[in-house]
């Protein structure tokens, strides 16, 4: 016996981010909306995000902040559906909120606040959302198609909100992408972005002792710079300004650290030497930096013995070095730990205003399976809310 198609205006895959806000936004316009998702429970990357109490937005979001083979695309949407219009939303539902560091606006609470919220927008908008739902093949012909193991359904216009292929083990494919082209969009090159480096202690040029250690640095891969802490791991380097910069960092590509952020380092250890010569080297060393990452630089660098013992231009190089370390990474964690993927649905083929294919009428393509990619800091959801409002409003 076959199953009757279930017909609806919108059908949204993926009920992450983006889909909850394009699913309650279409819904609130009295669209028939399906939100379709394949895991058993709703924003499931909300769900972690933060530490679990969900960056949700930052208060600096703008382009500057985004990576795109088309850096202006991501304009239009973020001018129109705003950070500030998605903390009127939180405020609305009294979920309290801090600010902790450059913007970055998080829950006090759960990051389920920000889930439940979303649901209940959806539940008020009359929004169908169903789990656990595979989708085994999208067609189209006046109208798209879209079989799944819970039945067949169709809709006027098609929305794409499944993410990238970070975190696979949460569920993340290519699902998007393979739309995509079958419908004849183009998509960039992906690469994990927001994600651990790898390196082996000759190419970091200290120990491998160093990790779990962390200190405040600027990271730089070409012209790009991010000024805040690294954290030495087993693998190689990580924490956030490393993640910053892995977004834009390729293979076979140096980076360079500044250990000494704002110190003539040089001079500094010039200083030492003049005023306490007998010091021990790494003594002089560890009052600029970690003592373990001091001794390592020090057995590493500097001749052992006193700084007296230590010519001046070999300070000057040393001091040089510490303000431009330069690394050539063998990889990154890949997917598994990034916490973005860079690269997607090519953004010549989509409208900047509603997130609408050019070419193919009532399909729309948001959020992270777009080639827009946010920094850390909570600009991947103010992607996500900013385009899932936008092709909400035009669905």
């Amino acid at each position: 016996m076959s199953v009757p198609r279930q017909e609806f205006d919108v059908v949204i895959v993926g009920a992450g981010a983006a889909g909850l806000m394009c699913a309650m936004t279409a819904g609130r316009r009295g669209r028939r909306v399906l939100l379709l998702d394949h895991a058993d429970k709703v924003g499931a990357k909300i769900l972690i995000s933060g530490g679990g109490r969900c960056n949700f937005t930052n208060l600096g979001a703008g382009p500057g902040n985004f990576i795109s083979a088309n850096p202006h695309f991501c304009r239009s949407a973020l001018e129109r559906y705003t950070q500030a219009d998605f903390i009127a939303l939180v405020n609305r539902h009294g979920i309290s909120f801090h600010e902790k560091t450059l913007g970055q606006l998080f829950c006090d609470g759960s990051a389920r606040n920000i889930v439940a919220m979303l649901m209940a927008e959806c539940s008020a908008a009359g929004v169908d959302v169903r789990t656990g739902c595979q989708v085994s093949d999208i067609s189209r012909s006046d109208v798209f198609h879209v079989a799944t193991n819970a039945g067949s359904f169709s809709a006027t216009s098609l929305v794409l909100a499944t993410g990238g292929l970070s975190i696979p083990k949460m569920g993340a494919t290519g699902f998007a992408y393979d739309v995509a082209k079958r419908f004849g969009l183009g998509v960039t090159e992906t690469v994990p972005g927001l994600v651990p480096l790898t390196a082996d202690a000759g190419a970091i040029g200290f120990p491998d002792q160093l990790a779990g250690l962390s200190l405040p640095a600027v990271t730089g891969c070409g012209k790009r710079r991010f000024a805040e802490s690294i954290l030495f791991t087993h693998r190689g380097l990580s924490g956030p300004a490393i993640l910053q910069i892995s977004s834009y960092w390729r293979q076979g590509q140096t980076i360079e650290l500044d250990l000494l952020p704002g110190l003539d380092a040089a001079a500094a250890l010039l200083q030492r030497k003049r005023d306490r010569a007998k010091t021990e080297t790494k003594g002089a060393l560890a009052e600029l930096l970690p003592a373990r990452l001091a001794q390592a630089v020090a057995l590493a660098h500097l001749p052992p013995g006193q700084m007296s013992n230590v010519p001046d231009r070999v300070l000057s190089d040393l001091g040089a070095r510490l303000r431009k370390w330069t690394i050539r990474p063998t990889g990154s964690e890949g997917y598994a730990k990034a916490e973005v993927t860079v690269g997607g649905i090519d953004t010549r083929d989509v409208s900047s205003k509603t997130m609408e294919a050019r070419n193919v009428p009532g399909l729309f393509a948001i959020g992270e399976a777009v080639d827009v990619t946010g920094w850390l800091g909570g600009y991947n959801f103010q992607w996500a809310w900013s385009s899932g409002w936008c092709a909400g409003q035009a669905v």
